[in-house]
């Protein structure tokens, strides 16, 4: 028999199943297209989310090579177009070993999230970071990687910085007042009665004898002349712990020094008897400075505290007045200390940078140097070697313009 056509019920069959797959087709595409839309509707939130944060972000895999960054990244370093693949420590320190206190390789260590601030030279200056490091966890990759962030808080260590200085000034002006007061008071009985005793001495020469009367016109002149350094004292300590306005006036380096002295004049006749000695070269016909006397004591203190922590043992601090080559007045602060290591010198004018034992300090006295020597348009050098004791020297302009 000959071979039969399809009939028409075939035909029929056939194209309704090519129908209902183009049909069934066309919804997958649909499908296709409106999950496609939803992923990149995603993309763009996650992308403008990332392009929110403010911070360094990246991605890290366990040799600490960069595998992604963001904008900021790109922003701090413009000069590294394609850090990927890089060392972070390669950019950041400049070394080819990690950071000593790095907390991605922390967080690799312990599989948790690691926090640390550290101190990195960017872009000429000294920048201070919180980083947080976070483990990614990915159950279908066998590689670990970290996600690292880090935020720049330079500025905020610095205005808190400058918020534990005036702190703790405004609390040791208010007890030194107090103090000054309660011996002023005191003070001020003995002095009179000295001078009463004093004014009676002719009377008393010819009824007692000669040795005698040596002694006493001694004791008595002895009585008033260390009332009147305790006077002086005191009203040192009270001009010092006085709150006021910043007034720039012209002001002496010589007289800075001599009224700093008298404050720490206990303390350094302690570390005298420790075989610490003090010798002052002082510039006699140096010339003045306009800027805020109490700011600038501020600063001798901080450098003369630091001189004498710096010396565990017998030593010596030497301050010195004088007048550059190019005009600026000078002064000087050497102690023959531990000195300060070369990794160190950097990082020492920084908000809470110390390397003092807990408890001698919390690393702001520098800084605040540092910010009143640049409110006066000045500048502080520093010079030193391990074991060979370190110079402070700060520099600023004379502007007779402004003297008056």
């Amino acid at each position: 028999m000959p071979a039969r056509g399809p009939s028409l019920e075939d035909l029929i069959g056939i194209e309704h199943s090519k129908l209902g797959f183009f049909q069934e087709l066309r919804q997958t595409i649909e499908a296709l297209k409106d999950a496609n839309t939803q992923s990149a509707q995603r993309r763009r939130e996650i992308a403008a989310i990332l392009d929110g944060i403010t911070d360094i972000m990246m991605v890290l895999s366990s040799d600490l090579r960069i595998l992604s960054v963001n904008h900021v990244f790109r922003q701090t370093f413009p000069e590294t177009p394609n850090p990927e693949g890089m060392l972070c420590h390669q950019i950041f320190c400049g070394d080819d070993k990690p950071c000593p206190n790095c907390p991605a390789s922390a967080s690799f260590a312990t599989g948790d999230i690691c926090r640390e601030t550290a101190i990195f030279k960017i872009g000429g200056r000294n920048t201070q970071f919180e980083m947080v490091a976070s483990p990614i966890r990915r159950p279908d990759a066998p590689e670990r990687h970290i996600l690292v962030f880090k935020r720049d808080v330079s500025r905020e260590k610095e205005y808190q910085a400058k918020f534990f200085q005036a702190e703790k000034m405004a609390t040791i002006g208010m007890l030194a007042t107090g103090v000054a007061h309660e011996v002023n008071n005191p003070l001020t009985a003995i002095f009179g009665f000295a001078e009463g005793l004093r004014r009676r001495l002719p009377a008393l020469r010819e009824k007692v004898e000669p040795r005698v009367m040596e002694d006493v016109e001694d004791y008595v002149a002895t009585i008033l002349r260390e009332c009147r350094r305790c006077q002086d004292i005191v009203t040192t300590l009270l001009t010092f712990s006085r709150q006021r306005t910043v007034v720039f006036a012209a002001v002496s380096l010589n007289a800075v020094v001599d009224d700093t002295l008298k404050l720490l004049r206990s303390h350094l006749k302690q570390r005298t008897q420790a075989k610490i000695t003090v010798r002052m070269d002082l510039c006699e016909n140096l010339p003045m400075v306009h800027g805020d006397e109490h700011q600038i004591k501020q600063v001798m203190l901080n450098l003369l505290v630091n001189a004498m922590d710096a010396i565990a043992g017998p030593g010596r601090i030497v301050i010195t007045t004088f007048q550059s080559s190019q005009g600026s007045v000078c002064l000087s602060v050497e102690d023959s200390g531990c000195g300060i290591p070369a990794e160190h010198m950097d990082k020492l004018f920084e908000p809470f940078f110390t390397t003092k034992r807990s408890g001698k300090g919390i690393g702001i006295g520098l800084s605040t140097c540092m910010s009143i020597v640049k409110k006066h348009q000045g500048e502080i050098a520093v010079k030193s070697e391990p074991g060979c004791g370190a110079v402070f020297t700060v520099k600023l302009p004379v502007n007779p313009d402004k003297i008056t």
